[in-house]
């Protein structure tokens, strides 16, 4: 007796018969209390060899999230894992540092877990096909894409805001607002990731307004952290005191910059302006409010499980989706003098 006879007593799928096992929610009273008395009467026994969870296929998903304590995250993560629930499946979530491999997380998270697909919330924009072979079930990658990497776009599905253009649309803000002299904030221009999307955009508004590109106004601060964007735009603001408006490429680094410029003897909107891009809940309650272009974090996360779970059950192709984002004008942003 397996639980594909049972499935087949009762006339429901294996995966159903596996969710009562499982005491999984999304089941009715009437076809649980069904599957249990057949249960019952062919005596049927719960069997845990490998035979039989290979067979039952899982109704688990998970969701790597690389930047354990990111904030832009935390909307996200609630999204899928109600998405996740509203579709019927249970959602798994494993939290790595920046500095940990999210595919090889992946992987063993897929292996250890039986998922039937998962979620990449942050990661690199240059997958190998060699690299995500191990990963062996579909995957979505959330807020970013594979730019950089040789993966064919049948080969993973993703939603995100396209970066580039973002960028492009932050800096026009400010050239809009007067602003020529526009210093620009990121992790690095050259490094295969969001900064030299957002670098692209940030130079291509420029183009676009007839300013020449100062290399000097772009700041490579190495990383994301708020102290040594501080550090950073404190030197920039010293040495540059033509300086008027800064694009920092996430609202934590925009933070920072506002902090760096005040403990300059700079008031930001009057002597500096700066925007960013994120729209992060902190950034609603800095004086002044962070003028920045706000993702779409619910959607991204909505889009992420829906996409995954038309591939599952609808055998759907991957899907690649580009959200916009929103301009919150906060206080951060005046015309140039």
């Amino acid at each position: 007796m397996t639980i594909k006879d049972v499935a087949e007593y009762c006339g429901v799928s294996v995966s159903t018969v596996s969710r009562v096992l499982n005491d999984h929610p999304d089941v009715s009273d009437s076809v649980r209390s069904m599957v249990n008395e057949a249960i019952e009467r062919l005596h049927y026994v719960p069997n845990r060899t490998a035979r039989d969870l290979v067979s039952v296929p899982s109704a688990t998903l998970g969701v790597v999230v690389r930047g354990r304590g990111n904030a832009f995250f935390a909307p996200i993560i609630d999204a899928i894992s109600r998405e996740a629930a509203e579709e019927g499946y249970s959602l798994v979530p494993q939290m790595i540092t920046s500095n940990e491999d999210e595919v090889s997380a992946a992987a063993e998270f897929v292996r250890a877990k039986r998922l039937r697909g998962v979620v990449l919330l942050g990661g690199h924009f240059d997958y190998t096909r060699a690299e995500v072979a191990g990963i062996n079930v579909p995957f979505v990658c959330c807020s970013f894409d594979n730019q950089f990497g040789d993966l064919d776009s049948a080969d993973y599905s993703s939603v995100s805001i396209d970066d580039t253009a973002e960028a492009f649309k932050a800096t026009s803000t400010l050239i809009g607002a007067g602003h020529t002299h526009v210093a620009m904030l990121l992790d690095s221009s050259s490094s295969n990731s969001i900064g030299e999307l957002r670098y692209k955009g940030y130079c291509a508004a420029l183009l676009d307004a007839g300013i020449q590109l100062d290399d000097d106004l772009v700041v490579e601060v190495g990383d994301f952290s708020m102290a040594a964007t501080y550090e950073a735009t404190a030197k920039l603001l010293a040495r540059r005191p033509d300086v008027t408006a800064i694009f920092a490429i996430s609202d934590l680094m925009g933070v920072a910059a506002m902090k760096a410029a005040s403990d300059a003897g700079l008031r930001t909107p009057d002597d500096i302006s700066v925007i960013a891009i994120d729209g992060i809940e902190t950034t609603l309650y800095t004086i002044p409010t962070l003028t920045t272009l706000c993702q779409p974090q619910e959607t991204l996360g909505k889009q992420a499980v829906k996409i995954l779970v038309d591939v599952l059950d609808k055998r759907l192709p991957s899907k690649h989706v580009r959200l916009e984002t929103t301009l919150r004008e906060g206080g951060s942003v005046a015309r140039a003098r």
